[in-house]
This record gives structure tokens, sequence and C-alpha cells, in this order.
């Protein structure tokens, strides 16, 4: 029971803050605040949090529990502190309901034909990640032969990728800025949607080199570019999502989007293992680039779509298309 109802209110924690941050930066500064979240969360969870929890254990059993627990409260005394005015919105319709909200979010979603593709691209992305995750430890330990140092090696290099990704667009300057180093990168490459795509195309890649390279530290240094686009997706992601979707519906676009790009995990790691038995342990990571793969042709449409707010900022859609 505490593991679903800890992921219940991170759902819902989640969700609040990417509709939070709008509220708190300036909409061309989002970039950059996003990647710093996203830097900060894994920094602290993968490179601080992971080797202080044996020794916790070792003082005491309980005490990695007390800790988690005092975070949290300090988490939440933080987001108390913040002095934030809710979004411009017309009344709400009598007899509203959570169901018409839902839906609400789900057909505003739907309208917006940029955030539409990026969702169906995450979902896909996501199929794969899920195959790639539950199967990782067989990868590894199986097909590359690497044991419980292999797995570690390969693991950290994942998160010091993200990190690394992380760090990179941080530097991206608010809009109106000279652009800095990854901001040129971007205005070269033509855009975030055809950025993401590209990322897309990186990750696809790297998933076929540590599915088909028998060797610990090519998989190794695979998996950190891995992570290293999947932090840079991530935030430009999150960031399209936070300007194209109307700020009285953030809300509700953010929970539906991350509704349906994330329910086919589990189906993921079903197709994952399915993978590992009937083709060797190695395919699960071939499996997951064929899927990221078929999410960057999904955005493929999508690159000459502007990177800005939505034409419907501040409005709430009532149809789709």
């Amino acid at each position: 029971m505490p593991p679903l109802a800890l992921t219940t209110l991170q759902t819902l924690f989640d969700n609040a803050a990417t509709a939070l941050l709008p509220a708190v930066v300036p909409r061309e500064s989002l970039t950059s605040a996003n990647a710093r979240l996203m830097t900060g969360q894994e920094v602290v969870g993968r490179f601080v949090g992971g080797p202080v929890a044996p020794l916790l254990i070792g003082v005491g059993a309980a005490l990695p529990f007390a800790v988690d627990a005092a975070a949290y409260l300090i988490a939440a005394a933080l987001v108390a502190s913040l002095r934030t005015g809710a979004p411009p919105r017309p009344p709400a319709p009598s007899g509203g309901t959570l169901r018409r909200e839902i839906a609400e979010g789900i057909r505003a979603l739907w309208g917006d034909r940029a955030l539409r593709g990026l969702c169906l691209s995450v979902a896909l992305a996501n199929v794969g990640m899920g195959a790639l995750i539950a199967e990782l430890v067989v990868v590894v330990k199986d097909w590359l032969g690497a044991g419980d140092f292999g797995y570690v090696a390969v693991t950290t290099g994942y998160g010091a990728g993200t990190v690394l990704g992380g760090l990179l667009v941080i530097g991206v300057p608010p809009a109106r800025a000279k652009p800095r180093a990854w901001g040129k990168v971007v205005a070269a490459v033509g855009g975030r949607f055809r950025t993401l795509l590209v990322v897309g195309v990186v990750q696809t890649a790297v998933l076929v080199v540590f599915g088909t390279v028998r060797a610990l530290w090519p998989a190794a240094l695979a998996l950190a570019l891995f992570g290293c686009a999947g932090t840079v997706w991530n935030v430009l992601e999150t960031t399209l999502v936070q300007q194209r979707a109307p700020e009285a519906m953030l809300g509700r676009i953010s929970a539906a989007f991350r509704t349906v790009s994330i329910a086919g995990t589990p189906a993921g790691a079903l197709l994952g293992g399915a993978a590992a038995v009937a083709w060797g342990p190695n395919s699960p990571a071939l499996v997951a680039a064929v899927l990221l793969g078929a999410g960057a042709v999904v955005l493929t449409p999508l690159v000459r779509v502007g990177d800005g707010t939505s034409s419907r900022r501040g409005q709430i859609p009532h149809t789709t298309l």
C-alpha cells in the first residue's frame, strides 16, 4: 500500500510541478529552468541518494525511511514558500465534473497538432524504454557477460550522460538574449522540433550499438550518450508543452500528455521479456531502437511547426482540428 500511495502522489506532484514552473520563471527561461530541475534531480537521486542509502542502512534499518520522510517535509515547506497567483481562466461552467475536465484536457491535447504528434512520439519511445529498462540486467549480464561490475558501469555511464545533457541545456539563454553554445546548436539545427528529431535519431543509433557491439565499454559509452540525448529530449519536450498549452489548460493538457505517453511502458516491459526469450538477450535493446526510431518518424511532419506558444494562448479550446 505505501508504494502505491507514494507513486500516486508522485504523479500528482510531477504534473503540478510542470504546471507551476511557468508561474515561477519567465516563459522564455523555461528551457534552462527545466534543465536545472532535471539535472538536480538526477544528481541528487543517483549520485547522492544512491551511495548514502547503504550508509544509512548500516546505522539503522529505519533511518533511511526517516531521512526520506524529512526530505518530503522539507520539499513541502519549500513549495509552500512560493508565492504565485493562479493562472487567468474564465469562470467554470455550472455542473463541471472531474470527468469533464479530463475530457477537456484530452481534447485540447488532440487539438494541437504539434503536441499531439509529440505525445504519440513519446508514447512509442516509452514502450521501447519499458522494454529496455525491464531487461537491462539481462542484456548486460547475459549478453555482454559483464556481471555486477558491468551493470554498475553501464548504469553509472547512463547517469553521467543524463547530467551532461542537462548541463548542456542549462546554458540555453532566454529567447531575446544572444544565443550561447547550445542555443546556437538549436538554431543551426532548425528549431526545437528538428532538434528533437535529431535527438531521437541519435538515441536510436546508440541503442543499435548497445544491442550489437558485444563489449562492455562501448556499451557503457553508448548508454552515456543515450542518457545525454534523453535529458535534452525531456527538457525540450516539457518546455514545448508548457509554452504551447494555454495557461488555463496547462495542468489538464500536461496530465493527458503524461497519461497517454507513459501508458505503454508496462506493455513495453512485457514486450522486452518476450523478445529476450524469443530472439536472445540483446533483442530488447534492438526492439527499443526500433520503437524510438518509429517515434522519430512520427516527429518528421512537425519539423516545420513553430517552436513558440500556441496561437490560442490564454484561451480554452473547445474543439479539435
